[in-house]
């Protein structure tokens, strides 16, 4: 009645913004991501007996009330599906920074999902788990898989909705250099920034209507190798995904002066003949995805830019692991 698994952060090049269904989570855009080692979460499920309700503890500290209610949500989806009613000890813990914009919440999420079902003796597939994570926070589904994979758009209703690999960890040898340009936690989470994003954006629907396009030449530019298709592309994506949040009223701003500074110096090397590029999720923070001859290069440029606190650097890793006991 114990379980631990362990789960990788993903950083979308498709860029997934907005909702089709808010009820069951589902994403109105496609999305591709790169699933990153070392960005790890562990997560571990123990049912007991003694409690009178579920306990989640985040890195060290009693979670938040909204956190422990969407980490309720998917305990209760868990016991109900296996006749469980013993309530659950979680214990999560990251390895990098929590609720900053480095998707803590997808892994977070992927690996709460992989060792609840283990811990009530779910024997489920990895699509299953996929759907079970996106119910919970979309960009979970893809941290169920390593390598590159895609988590379709929604289809409002469609709940068995789950994320898929399109190609291995050892497809491309990649890197992705992250520039983390503020501490603490982001201003506003995704999930409220996205609703305010759909509702009073102008630019939202020309986002959900691009984004199919858009995310099938950046698959195909990914399955070719081809990083001279692929960085135009992906710099378009996650440009247009902070516009549409940038244009809504309350405006969304994640950027901060380190931002900025972060991408002419990533355009700048690019300019120079590196291969490299800039993205960024739902935060503050600058992630280039480089080739890995690059990424000393990078590293080493991004440290000294005005504005960058610290860098770290991430390979594409494996998908879920899962222990029992």
């Amino acid at each position: 009645m114990k379980a631990t698994a362990v789960a990788r952060a993903n950083i979308a090049l498709a860029k997934y913004w907005g909702k089709s269904d808010d009820a069951l989570n589902l994403p109105a855009v496609p999305s591709v991501s790169l699933t990153l080692d070392p960005l790890v979460t562990e997560t571990t499920v123990e049912l007991d007996e003694g409690l009178d309700d579920d306990v989640f503890e985040l890195d060290g500290q009693p979670a938040k009330d909204g956190e422990t209610k969407r980490v309720r949500a998917l305990l209760d989806e868990v016991r109900a599906l296996a006749g469980v009613t013993t309530r659950a000890r979680v214990t999560s813990r990251n390895r990098f920074p929590t609720a900053a914009g480095l998707a803590s919440s997808a892994s977070g999420f992927a690996a709460l999902a992989g060792a609840a079902s283990a811990a009530v003796g779910l024997d489920d597939s990895a699509a299953v788990l996929s759907a079970r994570a996106r119910r919970a926070s979309a960009s979970a589904a893809r941290s169920i898989f390593g390598g590159v994979v895609e988590l379709p758009a929604g289809v409002p209703g469609d709940d068995a909705l789950a994320a898929r690999p399109i190609a291995a960890a050892d497809h491309w040898d990649l890197r992705v250099v992250v520039a983390i340009t503020a501490s603490g936690r982001k201003s506003i989470g995704s999930r409220d920034a996205m609703g305010e994003s759909r509702r009073s954006s102008p630019y939202y629907g020309a986002w959900v209507e691009h984004a199919a396009t858009s995310t099938r030449a950046i698959c195909d530019a990914l399955l070719a190798r081809d990083f001279a298709a692929l960085a135009p592309l992906v710099e378009q994506s996650f440009l247009a995904m902070h516009a549409v949040g940038m244009a809504g009223i309350p405006s969304v701003l994640y950027w901060q002066p380190g931002s900025v500074a972060a991408i002419r110096t990533i355009q700048g090397l690019r300019a120079d003949g590196l291969d490299v590029c800039a993205t960024m999720d739902a935060g503050p923070h600058v992630k280039a995805v480089c080739t890995a001859a690059a990424a000393p290069s990078v590293r080493e440029a991004l440290a000294a830019t005005d504005g960058v606190l610290d860098t770290l650097e991430a390979r594409i890793g494996p998908g879920l692991e899962v222990t029992r006991g």
